[in-house]
This record gives structure tokens, sequence and C-alpha cells, in this order.
């Protein structure tokens, strides 16, 4: 009789442990979705684009066309970091002016040197396939306005003409 207490009492307190470890997830996963909900309402009070499908389907970060990045880059009343997460080696292009250079590698790292989690961040690599990774990995870290610009350096319009210096 008291062994088959005891296995009750395993049993109750294993059944528990795996309801507490549910209530944190859920409760993590609540927190997140009202981070970013917060986020895509002060987006839309600043008047800044905001897809559809970033709403509808909780999505952290905006997917830019090259070409509305690039409209982007060349308002001077805009307010926003270019971040490129390119590999360390890749020279297929010229740096973009202005840009903040951190390999997707060392972004675990060293992404504390990125100064605002607010302020919108263009987030460049060499076809637009580490910048995904990179958005993802941030939003993380807390940063949320986060836009990762689709095809990256080499669908970028008018390259030649709009680029500082060669790193």
């Amino acid at each position: 009789m008291d062994l088959k207490m005891f296995q009750m009492l395993e049993f109750m307190n294993n059944r528990l442990s795996n309801i507490e470890k549910n209530i944190s997830r859920i409760d993590e996963k609540l927190e997140f979705s009202l981070s970013l909900q917060r986020n895509h309402l002060i987006r839309i009070k600043n008047g800044e684009f905001i897809d559809d499908a970033n709403i509808l389907m909780g999505k952290p970060y905006n997917d830019l066309s090259p070409q509305r990045a690039f409209e982007i880059f060349q308002n001077p009343n805009l307010d926003f970091l270019i971040l490129d997460v390119s590999h360390e080696n890749f020279k297929g292009r010229k740096k973009l002016e202005g840009s903040v250079k951190i390999p997707l590698e060392e972004l675990p790292r060293r992404y504390a040197e990125i100064s605002s989690k607010t302020t919108p961040i263009l987030v460049f690599s060499e076809q637009g396939l580490r910048s995904i990774q990179a958005c993802e990995l941030l939003i993380k870290k807390g940063f949320f306005n986060l836009n990762n610009v689709s095809g990256g350096h080499r669908f970028w319009p008018s390259l030649d003409e709009n680029l500082g210096p060669t790193t």
C-alpha cells in the first residue's frame, strides 16, 4: 500500500512539473507577443510601413525589397541604421555608406555595438539569407524595428553611385 501511494505521489509530482514547464513556455510566448504588438503599434504611430503579414501572422521583422530599402537609404529625413552581416571575407561589393559591419558569426557577441534597439535597422547580407538569420537573432536580443533587405547586396539598386569607401 505504501508503494502505491509513493508511486501515485511521484506521478502527480511529474505531472505538476510538466504543467509548470508548460505555463512557463506559454508565459514567454505571451510576453513576446505583447512586446511584438507594442512594437507594431509604435511603428504605426510613427507612420512607418508595416506589411499586413507582420501584423496578421505575428512576423517580427519586415522584408523590404531592395528598391524600398534604397528609398529609405536616400531619404535624409529618416533615421535608420544599416547593418551589414555579410561574411567577413565578402569583397564582392563596396561598403554601403554609414553601415555597421558585423559578420553574422560575430553578431551573438557584438550585438551590443548596435546603438539603439528602437532605431529602424536595415539588415544586409550578400544575398539576403544571412540577414534573415541576423533579424531572427536580434529579435531574441530585444530588437524589434528590423528590416531584412531581400536579395541583399546582389540586388541593391544603383550600387556604384551610392557607396562609400571600399572595405
